[in-house]
């Protein structure tokens, strides 16, 4: 049997499919799909195919039809924004026992939505920054000393760095308070038409400490398998550019919570802070995050064990992991030919 694995929103994710590839040994193939011909990833694909936009009503349909034609047997989405939409159309694309890798609707949104992750973390009782949608309330709060300066605004449904600000003072966050609002009213962006623009801006607390990424592995029965941690040495454009391994006990126990607690599926991506000897909870991202490399490098071949998942040997995953602490790299850029 040929286990063939396919990933949409491919982009630029070239070392996932690598790894991939190493880690089938070549069982079966590696198949990228995305919107742009020219997308990175068709590079290091043993095939791309160019699909319809996620938004596209005949998307779904030809991620159908491509699972049928090429014997796929397990689905990986390297996008945010797509995400909800494979969950809610896992019916339509499971056939023929192929698995879609991808968590419940509930925890996607959770995950997506800037809020609601705030008020998780908030019921579980662990640290996160001071979050306000409510202007009005966040301007009380910054008046009882609450809430202090600086203030970091950004769009509550979003994705890397994009849209955020910092603001050092009242003046300059009420200015871009209202210049953030006419711009995502422009973009119509929301997550549904029945939200008010004031409700998809968040004014959050800045916290400034040393800064960690890290991947919360479930199996894909939603059962927790690991934790990788990496100390943040530099970012770029909103993804982690420098980075060292980390070990640390009190955050794995505090990982082992939030997998039990989400049942999420596969590797999660997230970012958190160490402040004073307490860990500060920011963001969670439901898939494959850009830090996942590092992770890898240091030991923790996640390609490896999802792909004795996907094939059903689950005996001895183990052996892929050999995550050693203070290891420290670094990403750069690579040009990659492609053809027409």
């Amino acid at each position: 049997m040929e286990y063939n694995i396919l990933f949409t929103c491919a982009g630029k994710r070239n070392y996932l499919l690598r790894y991939f590839k190493e880690a089938l040994k070549g069982r079966g193939k590696v198949i990228a799909v995305d919107s742009h011909k020219y997308a990175a990833a068709s590079a290091d694909a043993d095939m791309f195919l160019q699909v319809p936009n996620i938004y596209d009503k005949n998307y779904i349909y030809k991620l159908r039809n491509i699972i049928a034609d090429y014997n796929i047997v397990a689905l990986i989405s390297l996008n945010d924004l797509e995400l909800s939409i494979l969950s809610k159309n896992k019916d339509a694309l499971e056939i023929n026992n192929l698995k879609v890798l991808v968590s419940n609707t509930n925890i996607i949104d959770l995950a997506f939505d800037k809020w609601k992750t705030y008020q998780f973390f908030k019921g579980l009782g662990l640290n996160t920054p001071k979050t306000y949608i409510n202007f009005d309330a966040a301007l009380k709060a910054i008046k009882k000393n609450t809430l202090s300066f600086p203030i970091v605004l950004k769009p509550r449904f979003g994705s890397g760095s994009i849209g955020i600000d910092i603001c050092e003072d009242m003046e300059e966050l009420k200015l871009a308070h209202q210049l953030k609002k006419k711009q995502l009213k422009r973009l119509g962006y929301s997550l549904n038409g029945t939200m008010k623009v004031d409700d998809i801006i968040v004014i959050q607390e800045k916290i400034n400490g040393r800064e960690f990424g890290f991947d919360i592995v479930n199996n894909f029965d939603g059962e927790y398998f690991g934790t990788f941690l990496r100390e943040k040495i530099e970012m770029r454009y909103g993804e982690t550019d420098k980075a060292k391994s980390v070990i640390n006990k009190k955050f794995n126990d505090f990982s082992i919570e939030l997998a039990n607690n989400l049942k999420h599926v596969g590797c999660l991506d997230g970012d958190v802070f160490f402040v004073e000897n307490e860990w500060i909870f920011l963001e969670l991202n439901a898939r494959f995050g850009g830090g996942y490399p590092f992770s890898h490098e240091a030991g923790a071949n996640i390609a490896a064990v999802y792909v004795d998942w996907i094939i059903g040997d689950n005996h001895n995953v183990s052996k892929h992991i050999n995550y050693k602490e203070g290891l420290v790299f670094s990403k750069f850029d690579l040009l990659v030919r492609l053809s027409e």
